[in-house]
């Protein structure tokens, strides 16, 4: 069954944007009368009947929702330094979705490469990677924000922090710190790693060294190595409590 997202919910009907209309209509060919899928973004899940099947506003009649529909146990933060390339940072937002995560920051530092992200066109991607998955949740996607300032935002909030780097590899393996954790917050740093300068900030903000393992990982791929792990951890908990 096909899946779209809407926020336009009104009683027992839900209107499509303009958007999702047109592919609803004119891409996939459906009419009224037809059944689809519609999540809201916030964890909810609606199943209905096209009762107006009009390319810019198609309206959908509700037969069954459900709410926190498939909500994980756990909340995930990914904070990432941008890739040079933007087909990388896109392929991460897109994977990193399909495995589970919950909001993603980008996050400029000294060694970056990158110091624009078209954050309009990670939501589209993110967007869709949440349809295609089956997901009611749509992650919160945060604008390009200097290193410093964002471990200073972080101070107080109450949840793991954790940063990634290469720099010690006597550092504990992630299995370690997110065993059990609910709310977790990962810093992956740039493709030359972050600085010793930024370590020592993040580590005095009371975040704690992490290791991805022995092999060194591309920034995208440690990104998504962090939310599969999260995703595996989650799973082996449940099945086995």
């Amino acid at each position: 069954m096909q899946l779209f997202l809407s926020t336009q919910i009104n009683g027992n009907f839900i209107t499509l944007s303009e958007e999702e209309s047109w592919h609803c209509i004119k891409v996939l060919r459906h009419v009224g009368g037809d059944e689809i899928a519609v999540i809201d973004g916030v964890g909810g899940f609606y199943k209905g009947t096209i009762t107006e099947g009009h390319p810019k506003h198609c309206v959908v009649q509700i037969t069954h929702s459900e709410q926190q529909y498939n909500k994980r146990p756990y909340y995930l933060h990914l904070a990432i330094a941008p890739t040079k390339n933007s087909d990388r940072i896109e392929w991460f937002a897109e994977k990193a979705v399909e495995a589970g995560v919950d909001e993603i920051s980008f996050v400029y530092c000294k060694n970056s490469e990158r110091k624009i992200i078209k954050t309009d066109r990670v939501k589209k991607v993110i967007e869709s990677a949440v349809k295609q998955s089956v997901q009611a949740y749509l992650p919160k996607v945060n604008e390009l924000i200097a290193f410093n300032d964002f471990v200073k935002q972080q101070a107080d909030i109450n949840i793991k922090k954790l940063i990634a780097h290469c720099r010690d590899k006597q550092t504990p393996v992630l299995s370690a710190h997110i065993h059990q954790q609910q709310k977790v917050l990962c810093l992956i740093g740039p493709e030359g790693d972050f600085t010793t300068d930024e370590i020592e900030l993040a580590l005095k903000s009371g975040f704690e060294p992490v290791s991805l393992g022995i092999n060194r990982l591309r920034t995208e791929t440690a990104g998504v190595y962090v939310a599969v792990a999260m995703n595996y951890n989650s799973y082996e908990l449940i099945t086995n409590s």
